[in-house]
């Protein structure tokens, strides 16, 4: 009987472990691979948690991610954002913690929501993004920049070079960059 047993659940092993490499494919690279972006000033710690959709010969901007409607910004999970201290994200306030970050991309600017709400994925069965509006913190709108190269994966970067330090995100030839600054824990 237990030999009987053994043979079972080694089929059965077998099969799921068929299954999983050749329907599943689970040993094949993301389509769009998490990555993250990190930057450390002093004391200042930030990190961004995201996935890299490719551009694939695809028009992204207006078409694969339209425009005037909220964006997951990336792919697959809640795009996710960090932060140990209190910061000014363009003139609006920020607490210390974590958060998960939109967008509304449009023609000429982006709106950009950081919310409080941790979410587990990106969109719901529907394909509709799983951002609740009741949970932004802050809601800015950047302008876009039109950049010379084509950016084949979505990326999103900490930018300090000119002192002032800035989220960046870009894909495909569109750039937008969000201002951030410490809160000065000065008291007058």
């Amino acid at each position: 009987m237990l030999k009987r047993l053994l043979i079972v659940l080694s089929i059965l092993a077998l099969g799921l472990l068929l299954y999983s490499v050749f329907v599943e494919n689970i040993f094949s690279p993301r389509l769009s691979p998490k990555d993250s972006a990190e930057i450390a000033l002093n004391d200042l710690n930030l990190k961004v948690e995201y996935n890299r959709p490719s551009k694939r010969e695809r028009d992204i901007f207006g078409a694969l991610v339209p425009f005037d409607k909220v964006w997951r910004t990336g792919a697959n999970e809640a795009t996710t954002f960090k932060t140990n201290k209190d910061l000014t994200i363009n003139g609006m306030p920020l607490k210390k913690g974590k958060y998960t970050i939109w967008t509304v991309p449009m023609k000429d600017s982006w709106k950009v929501m950081f919310n409080s709400r941790q979410y587990e994925w990106g969109v719901d069965e529907k394909m509709e993004p799983m951002w609740d509006p009741n949970y932004d913190v802050i809601e800015i709108e950047v302008p876009t920049k039109e950049i010379d190269e084509t950016v084949e994966e979505f990326t999103i970067a900490f930018d300090n070079t000119t002192g002032n330090l800035k989220l960046t995100m870009a894909w495909d030839s569109t750039k937008i960059e969000v201002p951030i600054e410490e809160q000065s824990s000065e008291k007058p």
